[in-house]
């Protein structure tokens, strides 16, 4: 149960500082942001990037240092035979379970989402050869396009653009419009990383299996903020970072996911040693593992998959749908003071109002939010720019405070007026 059911005409009555507060005291998940480093410290004025990068846990610090002393230290090799080697498919399973809705043996973590990427697309357009297309979006993020347009001319097939609205994304009716008989793969972004858009699943991905295709998600901006349920929907495949929402790290890896179904059908692209069926049989052919292990490739990056570990517990506590009613609330709140303060600045919102169609960030456009990031960031304030003339606003659910958003919202007012010179 969540307790935020304030209408939006009021959320700022009666000013917005007291509506801030008031939001915290009602908070349901109020009590998880005292679980995060810097969040009680007097560290940053405001955060507002936990959709690039999240703040680190306090459990999740601990875990580090403990394996480091401990588990590296005091295990030494025999830590592959007692846990390390089971780690990606543990956790993996973990993140399926709490946030995914993906059934066991199916999510895994691995290498970089590039990478990952790369793995999965490629191994299902040859999956299908006799198909020579691609469709995605010209506003997706740039390593989507990059990775596809590279096996696009690494396996002579034809690129199939949807031009996406960068204040929205790409919908249902776009998608049927072009797919057909040569298309081999659809690859879009569950929330787009510009303006937010939440695209709809579970529509977009029938509309590729009539056509006979397979779909592959980017869920790098919804992981752990907005829900998913990739089985229930039908979705093939599947990517996602794991330092934004879920708090990994810097460069912590990504995680993938296939279904059950097409697992022993696809041929990953980089055969290595942690792929096959019998690791240490060191054979002279490869041989891949029937299970969702054949999309590994080299040594598992432990030390950078530990830390998320403890967001995934705290979201499997909570529940993936409290973590969104307070993303919900959050971004509506943020949207409430941005027409309060930064509309008479001259600021418009370049994301969708509808909370149905909106992730966990936010987008506020003016030509000179470039400065402003630069002059917030100097006053421990921090958001992040992305062209043309956006300013994100990220806000992380089990670390975001309804009082720290009031604060960072005021800030971003003032920065602005000082730049354009308004009172």
């Amino acid at each position: 149960m969540t307790d935020f059911d304030t209408a939006p005409s009021s959320l700022l009555a009666p000013d917005p500082l007291s509506a801030a507060r008031a939001l915290d005291a009602g908070d349901p998940l109020a009590a998880y942001r005292s679980r995060f480093v810097g969040t009680d410290d007097g560290g940053v004025v405001a955060y507002f990037d936990g959709n690039s990068l999240g703040r680190p846990t306090l459990a999740g610090v601990e875990r580090v240092q403990r394996f480091l002393v401990d588990g590296w230290g005091g295990r030494l090799i025999r830590g592959w035979d007692e846990e390390w080697m089971e780690l990606p498919f543990t956790i993996g399973d973990a993140l399926g379970r709490a946030a995914l809705g993906a059934a066991a043996g199916q999510t895994f973590i691995g290498d970089s989402t590039t990478v990952l990427l790369y793995k999965l697309a490629r191994a299902a357009v040859d999956a299908l050869p006799e198909r020579s297309e691609i469709v995605l979006d010209t506003d997706n993020f740039p390593t989507d396009r990059y990775v596809l347009d590279g096996i696009a001319r690494e396996r002579g097939l034809r690129l199939v653009w949807i031009e996406s609205d960068t204040e929205a994304g790409v919908t249902p009716e776009q998608v049927a419009a072009v797919v057909g008989p040569q298309t081999a793969l659809v690859v879009l972004s569950h929330v787009a990383y510009r303006s937010g858009f939440l695209a709809d699943v579970a529509a977009i991905t029938r509309i590729a299996h009539d056509a006979g295709a397979l779909v592959l998600w980017d869920l790098c901006h919804s992981a752990g903020s907005v829900p998913t349920e990739l089985d229930a929907w039908g979705v093939d495949l599947a990517v996602g970072c794991t330092y934004k929402y879920l708090n990994g790290g810097p460069g912590s890896p990504a995680f993938g996911y296939v279904r059950r179904e097409l697992q022993e059908r696809l041929v990953q692209p980089i055969q290595g040693w942690m792929g096959v069926r019998d690791v240490f049989l060191m054979g002279p052919e490869y041989q891949p593992a029937a299970s969702v292990r054949r999309f590994l490739s080299g040594t598992p990056p432990i030390v950078g998959m530990l830390a998320m570990q403890d967001t995934i517990a705290m979201i499997e506590e909570c529940g993936m749908e409290a973590v969104r009613a307070k993303s919900v609330a959050l971004t509506d709140f943020a949207i409430a003071l941005a027409e309060e303060w930064l509309t008479p600045l001259g600021v418009a919102l370049a994301s969708p109002r509808d909370p149905e169609r909106r992730g966990g960030h936010i987008t506020l456009s003016h030509p000179a939010m470039r400065e402003v990031t630069a002059l917030l960031w100097q006053r421990d304030v921090i958001p992040d720019y992305r062209d043309p003339g956006g300013l994100r606003i990220g806000l992380s659910p089990l670390s975001t405070s309804f009082e720290e958003t009031c604060t960072g919202m005021a800030a971003v007012r003032d920065a602005l007026g000082e730049l354009t010179h308004d009172e």
